[in-house]
C-alpha cells in the first residue's frame, strides 16, 4: 500500500508516470500500474489520463490533500528506522550555494566523514531555491526556501549583502564617503538565476537609513563568485553577499566600499524535514553544522553591520 501511495502523490506532484518513475527509480510502467491499483482499492478515479499528461480528478485532488501530510510522516519514520538503528550512515543528500558551499562547508568536510564515515556525501552546489521535499533532499543551506507541510528552518546567520571593490579600483577613482556617489562609478550586478532580474535591493546603515546603490552598469552575472572576480579585476563595485565576499575581503583581494552600509538579505537557514522521524544520518548533519558555524563565529563573520 505504501508503494502505492508514493507512486500517486510523485505522478500528481510531477504530471506524468514517466517522470515519477525517475524520482522513485522505477520504470513508468511499475508506476502506473500501481497507480491503478490503488483506484482500485478506494473505489474511485485518480487521475483523467491523456496522451501529454495526468490530470487530478476532483476526487484526486482531495484525496492528494489527505494522504501528503501523512505519507511524508511515513517516509520519515521509515528512514529513522532503516538508518542503522541510531548509527548515521547512508547517503546525504545536501542542496547549497555554490561559493558558500566551496568556501564554508567543503572545508569542514573530512571533519564530518571522521566522525560519521558511514555517511556518504552527494552535495549539490547550486544557486537556486530547490524543492527539498519534491527534490528529496535530506537538507538544504541558504535562504528564501518556501516552508513546505513537514519542513522547519534552523537560522545559522545574517544574510547581508556589502559593496566591494579592489584597492587600486578604489585609488584610480573619485572617493566614496556617502552612497549618494556610488553613481558615479561602474556597477558591477547580479541577476536572479530565479527570475532574471538584477538584484538591487536597498542600502540601509545602523540608523536605518535606506539608499539605492544607483552605480552604472558596468557588467551584469548570474553567478556571485564570477561578480567578486570582476571586482578584484578592477572592473568597479559589486554588491555580493557576505559569504561569497569574506574570502576576498579576508585575504586582502577585496576591500568593502561604504563600510557602514549593507544590505539586508534575511537569514542563511539550515532547511531539513520535521524531526520527529529524523534519520540519524540528517540530525548529525544538522548538530555538526550547528556546532560549526558556532565554532567558527561564522554568524559574526557573516554579520555586516
Amino acid at each position: 500500500m505504501l508503494g502505492h501511495l508514493e507512486c500517486f502523490v510523485s505522478s500528481a506532484e510531477n504530471g506524468s508516470f514517466s517522470a515519477a518513475g525517475r524520482k522513485l527509480g522505477i520504470s513508468s510502467a511499475a508506476v502506473g500500474k500501481n497507480v491503478t491499483k490503488l483506484e482500485t482499492i478506494v473505489g474511485v478515479r485518480l487521475f483523467q489520463r491523456n496522451t501529454r499528461k495526468l490530470i487530478l480528478t476532483e476526487e484526486g485532488e482531495r484525496f492528494l490533500q489527505e494522504v501528503s501530510g501523512g505519507l511524508l510522516s511515513i517516509q520519515c519514520a521509515l528512514k529513522g528506522v532503516s538508518s542503522g538503528g541510531g548509527v548515521a550512515v547512508g547517503t546525504l543528500k545536501v542542496s547549497m550555494g555554490t561559493a558558500f558551499g566551496l568556501h564554508f562547508v567543503m572545508p569542514m568536510l573530512p571533519d564530518f566523514l571522521a566522525r560519521y564515515p558511514a555517511i556518504v556525501p552527494d552535495w549539490h552546489f547550486d544557486n537556486r531555491k530547490v524543492d527539498l521535499i519534491g527534490e528529496h533532499f535530506d537538507a538544504a543551506m541558504g535562504g528564501g526556501i518556501e516552508l513546505a507541510q513537514g519542513m522547519i528552518a534552523r537560522e545559522l546567520a545574517p544574510a547581508h549583502g556589502v559593496l566591494v571593490a579592489s584597492a587600486a579600483y578604489l585609488q584610480r577613482n573619485t572617493a566614496i564617503r556617502q552612497p549618494e556617489q556610488l553613481m558615479n562609478h561602474a556597477g558591477i550586478f547580479i541577476r536572479s538565476p530565479q527570475t532574471g532580474r538584477i538584484r538591487n535591493l536597498p542600502l540601509r546603515n545602523a540608523e536605518n537609513e535606506q539608499r539605492a546603490p544607483s552605480m552604472e552598469i558596468k557588467m551584469t552575472v548570474n553567478e556571485p563568485d564570477a561578480a567578486a572576480q570582476a571586482a578584484e579585476m578592477g572592473l568597479g563595485i559589486a554588491l555580493i553577499a557576505m559569504p561569497n565576499a569574506l574570502p576576498y575581503l579576508e585575504s586582502g583581494r577585496l576591500v568593502r566600499v561604504l563600510s557602514g552600509w549593507y544590505v539586508d538579505r534575511g537569514s542563511v537557514h539550515l532547511y531539513f524535514p520535521t524531526t520527529k522521524f529524523l534519520p540519524t544520518k540528517t540530525r548529525v548533519f544538522v548538530d555538526f553544522m550547528i556546532e560549526q558555524f558556532r565554532l567558527q563565529k561564522l554568524a559574526a563573520r557573516f554579520d555586516a553591520r
